[in-house]
C-alpha cells in the first residue's frame, strides 16, 4: 500500500518562500536579544538593588550610583577615561591620516609598510600591553638602553610615575590603532576621482592646500566612522591597563571597565559593578544617540 501525501496548502508555502529567511536568521536574532538586550536589562536593575555577593531584586533606586560617584577611584577613572580617550582618538586620527596621505602619494614599497602600519591591529592589547610594558620599564627599556650609551642623567620613567602612567597607556593604544585608521582612510582616499585632482592642480593649488580643501572635507563619514570605533575602544579598555600599569601606581591608571571588573568579581559588590558598567554604557549613548539623530534628519530632508 502507497501511504498518501499529506497537501500542503499553496499559501503556505508561498508564506515559507516568502519568509525563508527571516525564518533562517530567526533563533540567532532571538538569542542575541536574550544575552545581549535581556543581560543589558538585568545589569541595569540589579544597579538598583543592593546586590553584593549575588543578586537581591528588592529595589533600592539610585543608592548605588550615589555610593559609585562619591567613591574616589571611580572619579578617578572617569578622569583617566577622558584623557585617554581625548588623546588616544586625536592623536590616531591624525596619525593614521598622515600615513595615509604618505602612501597616497604611490611611495615604493607601498605594500609593505602598509602591513608594517597594520600589523599591531592583528595582536591583542594583551600582548601589546606586554610588549610596551617592557620597553617602558626603567630597569628594562628605553631608559636603561639610553643610559648604557653614556646618559647617566637621561630619566624616562613614566611607567611608575603616576602622574605620567596615564600617558604610556596612550602610547601604546595609539602604536595599536593608528594602522586601522590609516587603512581606512587610504581606501576613502584610494576612491577620490583623480580627475578633480588634476583640475586642482592646474589651478595652481599646492598638494597641501588640494588635501585641506578639496580632499580631506569629502572624507567626512570616514572621520566619523574612525570617531565611534576609537571610542567604542577606549571605553571599554581593559585588557590593556591590565598588561601594562595593572592600574597603578595605585588606581592612577584605572579606566570605568577595570572597576567595573575590580568591584564585581573581586569585592563581590556587583549592584556596584552594575551601577558602573550603566554609566559606561551611558557615556557610550550620549555620543552615538546624537550622531544618529543627525544622520536620519538628514535622511528625512534628503
Amino acid at each position: 500500500m502507497t501511504q498518501k501525501s499529506i497537501p500542503v496548502k499553496q499559501p503556505l508555502l508561498d508564506w515559507l518562500r516568502r519568509n525563508v529567511a527571516k525564518l533562517v536568521v530567526a533563533p540567532t536574532f532571538a538569542l542575541m536579544i536574550f544575552f545581549v538586550y535581556g543581560f543589558i536589562a538585568w545589569t541595569g536593575y540589579i544597579s538598583l538593588t543592593k546586590s553584593k555577593m549575588l543578586p537581591t531584586y528588592s529595589f533600592e533606586g539610585f543608592y548605588q550610583y550615589i555610593r559609585l560617584w562619591k567613591m574616589t577611584p571611580w572619579n578617578v577613572a572617569m578622569e583617566n577615561l577622558l584623557i585617554f580617550g581625548s588623546l588616544f582618538i586625536l592623536i590616531s586620527i591624525v596619525l593614521g591620516c598622515l600615513l595615509a596621505i604618505a602612501l597616497d602619494q604611490r611611495v615604493r614599497a607601498e605594500g609593505f609598510l602598509r602591513t608594517i602600519y597594520l600589523y599591531p591591529m592583528a595582536i591583542s592589547f594583551i600582548i601589546t600591553g606586554t610588549a610596551w610594558k617592557w620597553i617602558l620599564n626603567p630597569g628594562l627599556g628605553i631608559q636603561n638602553t639610553v643610559r648604557s650609551w653614556g646618559w647617566e642623567s637621561f630619566s624616562f620613567d613614566w611607567l611608575i610615575n603616576s602622574e605620567m602612567a596615564i600617558y604610556t597607556l596612550v602610547i601604546a593604544a595609539v602604536w595599536q590603532s593608528s594602522g586601522f585608521v590609516m587603512a581606512l582612510f587610504l581606501a576613502a582616499l584610494r576612491g577620490v576621482d583623480s580627475e578633480i585632482i588634476k583640475a586642482a592642480y592646474l589651478d595652481g593649488a599646492s598638494l597641501s592646500r588640494i588635501y585641506l580643501v578639496i580632499i580631506l572635507p569629502t572624507l567626512r563619514p570616514v572621520f566619523l566612522s574612525c570617531f565611534f570605533i576609537l571610542t567604542h575602544l577606549a571605553v571599554k579598555s581593559f585588557d590593556l591597563v591590565v598588561a601594562l600599569t595593572g592600574g597603578g601606581p595605585g588606581y592612577s591608571t584605572i579606566l570605568p571597565a577595570n572597576f567595573m571588573y575590580e568591584m564585581t568579581f573581586r569585592r563581590n559588590q556587583i549592584g556596584l559593578g552594575g551601577a558602573s558598567a550603566i554609566m559606561m554604557l551611558a557615556t557610550v549613548m550620549a555620543i552615538v544617540i546624537p550622531y544618529l539623530y543627525s544622520e536620519l534628519r538628514e535622511r528625512k530632508h534628503d
